[in-house]
């Protein structure tokens, strides 16, 4: 039987070889072709508006064990093997939390996490960037400064990060200034903290923009550990 594609993206319910639901996706007929020829999962991005490959910033990719469809032909199971977290909040499941009758919400400690050292949890960084993502795809200027970034983007926020890094740099010289005592109004260490996250949210926006997860400079820094910089320097021009 063939897929209906009539509607463009289809449900794709995602489970791992134990039967535990870890995501649900959509997929179009190129992700659906993508995924049977490589044998990894790959869906498309409603709010990227592209097709991405599951894991293709955290390295959490899922190995295509099994891909049934349902009676209707127009909604997918896929059974995978799970490589690390399968939310991106770094929970094994994206179903973590527990509803009540009422619609009260917990999430149960124990599975909270995918008990795994080596899983990363992004955190604030992802949640910024999923954010700016939304505020990217909704346009809606009136209430949102971000939106108002990405209406002018590039320029808007590449001007700011620049503006941004160099009041950080200068929060930082007023600071060492203070601390040997060579002018007596120099800002405090908060200064930096507030001017350097101010830097860092406009480098999500950015990010955000060309579809480059803040993961990948993590591991890019990890990439680099323990290599000389003056090496590390030489290569890239080489």
């Amino acid at each position: 039987m063939q897929i209906d594609w009539q509607k463009g993206l289809i449900p794709v319910v995602t489970q791992d070889e134990n039967g535990e639901v870890l995501m649900l996706a959509y997929m179009n007929e190129e992700a659906f072709k993508l995924s049977c020829e490589s044998g990894y999962a790959h869906y498309f991005s409603r709010s990227k508006n592209r097709i991405w490959k599951k894991g293709e910033s955290s390295g959490n990719t899922q190995k295509i064990k099994q891909i049934k469809l349902d009676c209707d032909n127009d909604a997918i199971l896929l059974k995978v093997e799970q490589i690390g977290a399968a939310c991106h909040t770094g929970s094994h499941s994206c179903f973590f939390k527990e509803l009540d009758i009422l619609g009260n919400s917990r999430i149960p400690s124990e599975n909270s996490r995918i008990p795994n050292a080596n899983t990363p949890s992004y955190g604030i960084l992802d949640e910024i960037y999923h954010t700016c993502l939304e505020r990217k795809l909704s346009g809606d200027e009136s209430t949102s400064y971000t939106a108002k970034l990405y209406k002018k983007a590039p320029n808007s926020y590449l001007k700011k990060i620049a503006e941004e890094a160099c009041e950080f740099a200068l929060a930082i010289k007023d600071f060492k200034a203070g601390s040997k005592g060579e002018h007596k109004e120099a800002q405090p260490a908060y200064d930096i903290v507030y001017e350097g996250a101010d830097v860092l949210f406009h480098m999500l926006v950015a990010l955000a923009d060309v579809g480059i997860h803040p993961e990948q400079l993590l591991n890019e820094l990890k990439r680099r550990e323990g290599l000389s910089g003056l090496i590390e320097k030489a290569n890239r021009k080489g």
